[in-house]
């Protein structure tokens, strides 16, 4: 996906903004032998799937959920469906990551479902915990710890819509659809979220040049 880069934004706000547009982790090659043996109920293709999607879909839901906990949870759900669902999946339909994916993205929203009917504000900013998939160049690291930092601030609709938009590819509609909402809904929240991650992140890349010319 394209992402117009605000004007508003400072060109090392608008850089770390943009981490946040990297190519899906879940666009992971499933080969057709694997999906067969998996039809099959062959443990070991099971194991191997797991393998390939355990980080894709905790990821997603440690993003949209904030808790590690409810993560674990989403991640153990998903796995579950998509062992007994295996059947449903047909390929003239899109790629298998795509089908896993959109189970990942239903378990999520429906722990927050969860926690706004067990009385969860989720108005209010949720912390999000850091996940490293690999250790980048210290300036890229420092980047990141800004952009996560900034991410915790944001309520959880509001961080669930950027992620899917940015991170994951979803159109308006499709999040409007998934969250039960309108586009003008999503492209509000998302609209938001960017303003608020410009609010969090430029002063901290002045406090972070100061330093540096202190």
């Amino acid at each position: 996906m394209t992402f117009d880069i605000p004007a508003t934004l400072s060109p090392r706000c608008a850089s770390i903004v943009s981490m946040t547009t990297r190519p899906s982790s879940f666009a992971i090659d499933v080969p057709d032998p694997l999906l067969a043996r998996m039809r099959l109920g062959e443990r070991a293709a099971f194991e191997q799937l797991y393998r390939h999607f355990e980080r894709p879909v905790y990821t997603l839901a440690l993003r949209i959920c904030g808790e590690r906990e409810q993560a674990v949870e989403v991640l153990q759900e998903t796995m579950l469906k998509v062992i007994g669902r295996i059947g449903d999946f047909r390929g003239g339909d899109g790629p298998f990551w795509g089908w896993l994916r959109q189970i990942a993205v239903n378990e999520s929203l429906m722990t927050l479902r969860r926690q706004r009917r067990s009385g969860d504000e989720l108005s209010q900013a949720d912390g999000v915990e850091p996940i490293d998939e690999h250790t980048p160049p210290p300036s890229a690291a420092a980047d990141a710890a800004l952009l996560q930092r900034a991410l915790e601030t944001l309520p959880a609709t509001t961080r669930t819509v950027l992620w899917l938009y940015h991170a994951e590819g979803y159109t308006h509609e499709e999040i409007a659809a998934l969250m039960e909402r309108t586009p003008s809904f999503s492209k509000s929240q998302l609209a938001r979220g960017i303003r608020r991650l410009r609010e969090q992140l430029e002063p901290a890349i002045v406090d972070l040049r100061e330093v540096a010319h202190a």
